[in-house]
C-alpha cells in the first residue's frame, strides 16, 4: 500500500507479532532475561504477564526462536478449555492420540513420553498463551502434570502468558499451592515517553530499503500521550499515519497530520474518545490497575477487542480506497497512452502524403517561349566558328546599312 512511497520493505507497523521488530526496551529486556533463566535453570512454573498490546507474545515468539533443537515445545493458544481437554490438547500437539482412552491412560502415555524425551536427552517445555482464560480447575490440571518428574529434575516445564487478571487468579487462596511453584514471574510495564519515540524509529529502521522515514519527537509524544505507551496502539495510531500521509502524498509526518489521524480513528470508533481512554488507562504505571479490572474487566476486554476488530476494519477500507484510486490513475495514463499513439500515427501519415507530392508546393518550369536550346548548337563547326561568322555577318549588315 504505502510501503514503495515511502520505500520500506514491508509494514513497520503490522500488529501481527514479528520477533524480527522487538524494541528491546528495558522492561522488555527484563523480561528475556527472566525467560531465559527460567528456561535455562529447568525452573518449574514461568509466569509473565502485560496488558492487551503490550508485546507480550513478540516476545514469546522471540525466546521460541532461539531454542536450541534439544526442546520440545508444546504451544496452546486456545484456553477455553476443561481440564481433560486441556490434557488432550498438550498430547495433540506432541503428536500422541488422545482419542478413546480414559483419564488415566492419557496421564499414563503422557508421562511415558515425557520420559522417553527425557531419556533422549530432549527438554520438554509447554507455553500456555492468554493463559488468563484457563478455569481454576484448568491450573490445578496444570500444577499436578508439574508433579512429573524423575529423582533430579522436572520431565515438564511450562510457562504461563497472559494479561494483568491472571496474576489475579493466581494471588487467590484456591491457587496457593500452584503459586508455591511459580519460580519465575515478571510483570511488562507499558513504554514511556522516550522508549516510545525509540520504538517506533526502531520499527521504521527495520523495514526501511533506503533512508529510514524518522518520527520527529513531537509526533512520538503525542502518540505515546494517546497510546500511554501500549505497543499495539502505538502500532495502530502509526500505521494509520502512513496511510494518511501517503494519501496525501506527504513524505514527512508532523504534528498536524497526527491530530488529523487521531480524530480520524476516534470518529471511526477505533480508538476511543481520549477522556474515555485517559481514565481507563491512568493506573498503567508498573503494577496493573486492579480496581479498573475488578470493576469491568468483561467489558475492558471487549472494548479492546472490538477496537482491534475496528482497527482491521478501517485499515481495510483505506486500503480499499486508495487500491480505487491506483487503479483509476492506472486507467487514465493507458488512456493518454492510447491519445499519444494515435496522434503519433496521424502524424506519420500526413508525413508520408507529402512526401508522396501530395499538398507539396509546385515545380516552377519556364515559361513556353523561353527555348532554352536555342542558345545551345548543333552546328558542325562548332561553337568559336559559329560566333565569328555570326558576328562578321553582323558586322557585315551594319557597313552596308551605314
Amino acid at each position: 500500500m504505502y510501503e514503495q512511497f515511502y520505500q520500506l520493505r514491508e509494514r513497520p507497523f503490522a500488529l501481527s507479532p514479528d520477533p524480527d521488530y522487538l524494541y528491546p526496551s528495558r522492561v522488555h529486556r527484563e523480561a528475556l532475561d527472566y525467560l531465559r533463566y527460567g528456561l535455562e535453570s529447568h525452573a518449574g512454573f514461568v509466569v509473565i504477564t502485560g496488558e492487551i498490546g503490550s508485546g507480550k507474545t513478540t516476545l514469546l515468539q522471540t525466546v521460541l526462536r532461539g531454542l536450541d533443537a534439544q526442546t520440545t515445545v508444546g504451544r496452546i493458544v486456545n484456553t477455553l478449555l476443561e481440564p481433560r481437554e486441556l490434557i488432550e490438547t498438550i498430547m495433540i500437539d506432541f503428536g500422541l492420540e488422545p482419542a478413546g482412552h480414559s483419564k488415566p491412560v492419557l496421564l499414563r502415555d503422557l508421562a511415558q513420553y515425557l520420559v522417553d524425551q527425557r531419556l533422549a536427552g530432549r527438554m520438554v517445555l509447554i507455553v500456555i498463551d492468554e493463559a488468563q482464560n484457563l478455569s481454576l480447575a484448568a491450573l490445578e490440571e496444570l500444577r499436578m502434570l508439574s508433579n512429573l518428574e524423575t529423582e533430579k529434575s522436572k520431565l515438564l516445564q511450562i510457562v504461563m502468558v497472559g494479561q494483568p487478571n491472571l496474576r489475579d487468579t493466581l494471588a487467590s487462596p484456591e491457587m496457593e499451592q500452584l503459586r508455591q511453584r511459580i519460580t519465575v514471574s515478571y510483570h511488562l510495564e507499558p513504554l514511556d515517553a522516550g522508549e516510545t519515540a525509540n520504538y517506533v524509529n526502531h520499527r521504521l529502521r527495520r523495514a526501511a530499503i533506503g533512508p529510514p522515514l524518522e518520527f520527529p519527537r513531537t509526533v512520538t509524544d503525542i502518540v505515546h500521550e494517546r497510546s500511554r505507551g501500549v505497543p499495539r496502539i502505538i502500532n495502530v495510531i502509526c500505521d494509520a499515519a502512513l496511510v494518511f500521509g501517503y494519501a496525501e502524498e506527504r513524505r514527512q509526518i508532523d504534528v498536524p497530520l497526527m491530530h488529523d489521524v487521531l480524530a480520524e480513528l476516534e470518529t471511526t470508533g477505533v480508538l476511543p474518545p481520549q477522556s474515555a481512554a485517559a481514565g481507563a488507562l491512568s493506573g498503567v504505571t508498573g503494577e496493573p490497575p486492579r480496581r479498573a479490572r475488578e470493576a469491568a474487566p468483561d467489558a475492558e476486554l471487549q472494548r479492546a477487542q472490538a477496537a482491534a476488530r475496528a482497527a482491521l476494519d478501517a485499515a481495510a477500507r483505506r486500503a480499499s480506497e486508495i487500491d480505487q484510486r491506483e487503479r483509476a490513475l492506472l486507467q487514465r495514463e493507458r488512456e493518454l497512452a492510447e491519445q499519444r499513439r494515435i496522434l503519433a500515427e496521424e502524424y506519420r501519415l500526413l508525413r508520408l502524403q507529402r512526401s508522396a507530392g501530395t499538398g507539396s508546393p509546385p515545380v516552377r518550369r519556364p515559361p513556353p517561349d523561353v527555348t532554352p536550346q536555342r542558345f545551345a548548337t548543333a552546328r558542325p563547326e562548332g561553337v568559336w566558328n559559329w560566333v565569328k561568322r555570326v558576328t562578321s555577318g553582323g558586322s557585315r549588315r551594319m557597313v552596308e546599312g551605314s
